[in-house]
């Protein structure tokens, strides 16, 4: 019985793994939701690229893979009411840390990009670190029907006399 318990925990940790992948927040990334939609375009010239770092995800799997180990882990100690705090106390601490460790592996770097649109208004955006995008880049943003965009660089169109790309990237 307890082979089989520590079956279905391994089964669940690999779920859970699994699930705690970060989804790219990369420009040259496209998820298979976004293949084949439309999109709206606008040009315009970057004016400002900032370091940010994306936020981790918080999906909950963490928090269930966690509070399965630790519940399995709790179940080997104690007998009667003592083996059952065990338990619970295993399970809730598994939570937290599961939580924790999901939103950790996750966390990712990325870029706010100013840009100046060619229709004269100014918007900020947030992406992962790829295509790398710089100060005087000319940039397509692409509008993805979610509400979401992205800033992909127009190949040999950094404005002339604009400073070479940042050192650190």
């Amino acid at each position: 019985m307890m082979k089989f318990f520590w079956g279905i925990t391994a089964v669940l940790l690999m779920v859970v793994t699994a699930g705690c992948a970060p989804r790219s927040m990369s420009g040259d990334v496209y998820s298979r939701e976004r293949a084949q939609k439309v999109q709206a375009i606008e040009y315009g010239q970057v004016v400002e690229v900032r370091q940010v770092l994306i936020e981790g995800t918080k999906s909950g799997l963490g928090a269930l893979g966690g509070g399965a180990l630790g519940g399995a882990l709790g179940s080997g100690v104690g007998r009667g009411a003592g083996g059952t705090i065990a338990v619970v106390g295993g399970a809730i601490a598994g939570a937290v840390a599961g939580s924790a460790v999901e939103e950790s592996a996750t966390k990712q770097p990325g870029v706010e990009i100013t840009v100046r649109m060619d229709a004269g208004n100014t918007i900020a955006l947030v992406q992962g670190l790829d295509p790398p995008v710089y100060p005087g880049d000319r940039v397509r943003i692409v509008h993805n029907p979610d509400g979401s965009a992205r800033a992909i660089p127009l190949p040999g169109e950094r404005e002339q006399g604009e400073p070479p790309p940042h050192p650190n990237r």
